[in-house]
C-alpha cells in the first residue's frame, strides 16, 4: 500500500502543472484505475475533461479539486478506464449491409453450407443465383472446399458460387453459364488459376483470384440511402459496445468516403475513422496516378480528427484463409485448400516495377500506401518495394504499411525497423486458423506467424484489427470485431480446436497488447499526438470496463465487458 500511495504521489507531482492551469472541467471520472498507455504506461486515479479534450489526470484529490458547480461528476468506484480502442482494419461500409436481405446463419461444417444452399432454392427461382460469402475453408470443420459434386446435388437447377475471399467454388451450372469449361484460358492480363484434376484435366470448380469470371446476377432487394446510413450507424454502435472509438476502413471506395463524409456533417459519427482510398492494381499506371491525385486533392485530405483521407490500399496476393496468399516457399499438395500442384506458390498479382511505381506515386502524394499482403512473398516483395522507394524518397516519416502481413521472417521484420514500415495485423486470425494453418505448414513454416513478441522486440510498430466484412454481432461476424478475442489471442496464442499454443515464445505482456489496440493504431493513422492514450490535451477518447485489465485472471480477458463509451468527451454508449 505505501508502494501504491507513493506511485500515486509521483502522478501527481509529475502533472500537478497541468493540473494548475486547466479550466474549469465538463466531466470529472474519479476513484477509478485510469490506465494512461502514456510512455511510462502510468496509472492515475482520476481525470478531467474540458470539451472533446481531456486536460488532467491525476490523483483523486487533485482533480476533484478541480471541479464547479457545472462540472460532471462520475464516482467510477474502482472502475477502469482505457483508451478508446481502435480498429486499424474494417470494411463497414460492406459489413453494414450484408445481412440486408435475409439473415445468413452461422455455418462450421460443409453440411451448414449445403443445408443453407439448399434452403434457398425452396425461395429462390430455379436458374437464379445462389452465393455464400466469405466463409472460410479454415473455419469449417471439415477443412476444405466443398465439392463440384456436392453443389451439384444440393441445386441442380441453380448456379452456385461459394466465395470465400478471392478463391471461390463454382458448380457445374455457374461455370456453364459464366462459359468457362476445361479449355478456358485465362487471357485478361489479370491474376486467375484454375484448379484441375490432376488425372482428368477436368475443371474442379475451385477458381484462384478470378471469380471476375463468374457471370453472377443478384436479385436480392436493393437498399436506399436512407436504409445505408441508418445502417452504418448501427454498426458504429456496435462498435462501440466493444470498446471501439476509431476505425480504418482499410479499402473505401468513392461511395464509402461520401457516405462518411454525410456522416460527418451531420454529426452523426460515433467512431473516428481513417480512410484508404481504394486502388485497382490492375489498372493501367496512368489512371492510377489519376486516382492518386484525385485522392490527396480531396476535400478530406486535409487532417480532420472524424474522418480522414490518408491512405490507399491495394492487393498484392491473395489469402491464406483460401489458399492463394504468395509464399517464398510452395504451400504443398493440399486436401484442405484443394491444391493439386506441388510447385503452387499462391498468386502475386502486381509485377515488382509496377508495385514499385505505385507506391512512389502514393507516397510521394502525401498517401499512406498499404496492400493487402499476406503470404511472406507478398510481404518481401512489398518491402522491397518501400525500399526501392526509399532510395528517392525517403519513405520512413510516411509510414508505409502492410496489411495482414501474417507471414513474416526475422529478416522482413530487421528491414520494416529500419525503413519505418508498420503494420495492421488480425489476431483473431491465430484463434480462428491457427490450427489448420499448423496442419498445412507445420511448426517451422509458422514460427514468423504473427511473431508479436519478435515485432515489438525490435521496434516494429503494429496496430491490431479485425477485418470485419459482413454480419453485426461481434464474434458471429466475418471476421470478428471483438477487440477483447484479440487481446487474449496474443496473450495466449491458443487456436481453438486445439489444446496447445502455436508458438508460445511469441506472446507478449497485457501492456503491448493493449498497445497493439491504442497507442499503436493511432501511430499507424499519424494520430499518435491526438489519441492512442489518456494524457493532457489529447482527444478524450475512452471506455470504461467492468474488471481489472492489467491482473484479472487471463480466462477473463476475452469476456471482458465494456460499461460505456466515450468519444470526445460524449457518452456515445451504455451498458
Amino acid at each position: 500500500m505505501r508502494c501504491g500511495i507513493f506511485l500515486l504521489g509521483i502522478v501527481g507531482c509529475l502533472w500537478s502543472s497541468c493540473l494548475r492551469a486547466a479550466d474549469a472541467p465538463d466531466l470529472i471520472l474519479h476513484h477509478g484505475q485510469i490506465v494512461t498507455v502514456d510512455a511510462q504506461f502510468r496509472i492515475a486515479e482520476a481525470l478531467a475533461v474540458k470539451g472533446d479534450r481531456v486536460t488532467a489526470v491525476g490523483t483523486n484529490d487533485e482533480i476533484q479539486k478541480l471541479a464547479k458547480a457545472e462540472t460532471k461528476v462520475i464516482d467510477l468506484k474502482g472502475q477502469m478506464v482505457l483508451p478508446g480502442l481502435c480498429d486499424s482494419h474494417t470494411h463497414p461500409t460492406g459489413a453494414s449491409m450484408h445481412e440486408w436481405d435475409h439473415n445468413i446463419p452461422d455455418m462450421e461444417t460443409i453440411a451448414d453450407v449445403l443445408e443453407y444452399i439448399r434452403q434457398r432454392t425452396t425461395i429462390v427461382p430455379a436458374g437464379d443465383w445462389i452465393s455464400v460469402r466469405q466463409v472460410f475453408v479454415t473455419r469449417l470443420r471439415d477443412q476444405r472446399f466443398p465439392t463440384r459434386k456436392e453443389l451439384d446435388q444440393v441445386a441442380p437447377e441453380h448456379p452456385v458460387l461459394f466465395s470465400t475471399g478471392p478463391d471461390a467454388a463454382a458448380n457445374s451450372l455457374a461455370l456453364k453459364l459464366s462459359n468457362i469449361d476445361k479449355d478456358t484460358k485465362i487471357t485478361d492480363g489479370q491474376p486467375g488459376y484454375l484448379e484441375r484434376d490432376p488425372k482428368t484435366g477436368e475443371l474442379t470448380g475451385i477458381l484462384r483470384s478470378c471469380t471476375r469470371l463468374v457471370k453472377t446476377k443478384s436479385k436480392e432487394k436493393p437498399a436506399s440511402a436512407d436504409d445505408q446510413r441508418a445502417r452504418l450507424k448501427e454498426l458504429m454502435t456496435a462498435y462501440n459496445s466493444v470498446g471501439l472509438t476509431s476505425i480504418a476502413d482499410r479499402n473505401a471506395g468513392d461511395g464509402a468516403v461520401k457516405l462518411f463524409d454525410e456522416l460527418r456533417k451531420s454529426d452523426e459519427l460515433t467512431c473516428r475513422v481513417f480512410l484508404s482510398y481504394a486502388i485497382n492494381a490492375q489498372d493501367p499506371l496512368d489512371k492510377i496516378e489519376t486516382r492518386l491525385v484525385a485522392a490527396s486533392k480531396h476535400p478530406l485530405h486535409a487532417y480532420n480528427n472524424w474522418v480522414w483521407l490518408r491512405g490507399v490500399k491495394i492487393f498484392l496476393d491473395g489469402g491464406m484463409l483460401t489458399g492463394s496468399a504468395y509464399m517464398r516457399q510452395p504451400w504443398g499438395v493440399s486436401s484442405i485448400y484443394s491444391i493439386t500442384d506441388a510447385d503452387y506458390r499462391g498468386l502475386k498479382y502486381v509485377e515488382q516495377e509496377k508495385l514499385e511505381k505505385i507506391a512512389h506515386l502514393a507516397l510521394s502524394n502525401d498517401l499512406q500506401m498499404t496492400a493487402h499482403s499476406v503470404g511472406d512473398g507478398a510481404v518481401h516483395a512489398l518491402i522491397d518495394a518501400y525500399e526501392t522507394v526509399n532510395k528517392t524518397l525517403p519513405v520512413k516519416e510516411r509510414r508505409p504499411c502492410i496489411t495482414h502481413c501474417n507471414f513474416m521472417s526475422l529478416e522482413a521484420i530487421q528491414k520494416m525497423q529500419r525503413l519505418g514500415i508498420v503494420a495492421d495485423l488480425q489476431p483473431a486470425w491465430l484463434y480462428l486458423d491457427g490450427a489448420t494453418l499448423r496442419k498445412q505448414f507445420g511448426e517451422e513454416r509458422t514460427a514468423y506467424f504473427q511473431p508479436y513478441k519478435t515485432i515489438f522486440e525490435h521496434g516494429v510498430v503494429v496496430g491490431g484489427g479485425s477485418d470485419h466484412m459482413q454480419k453485426l454481432g461481434s464474434l458471429r461476424s466475418i471476421n470478428p470485431y471483438d477487440p477483447w478475442l484479440g487481446l487474449w489471442t496474443t496473450l495466449t496464442r491458443m487456436p481453438r480446436w486445439t489444446d496447445s499454443a502455436l508458438h508460445p515464445e511469441q506472446r507478449i505482456s497485457r501492456q503491448d497488447a493493449l498497445r497493439l489496440y491504442t497507442i499503436n493504431n493511432a501511430y499507424l493513422t499519424f494520430e499518435e499526438k491526438e489519441k492512442g492514450s489518456l494524457e493532457t490535451g489529447k482527444l478524450a477518447d475512452f471506455i470504461v470496463i467492468d474488471r481489472d485489465y492489467l491482473k484479472c485472471p487471463e480466462a477473463d480477458i476475452r469476456e471482458i465487458q465494456v460499461q460505456s463509451t466515450w468519444v470526445g468527451g460524449k457518452q456515445v454508449w451504455k451498458r
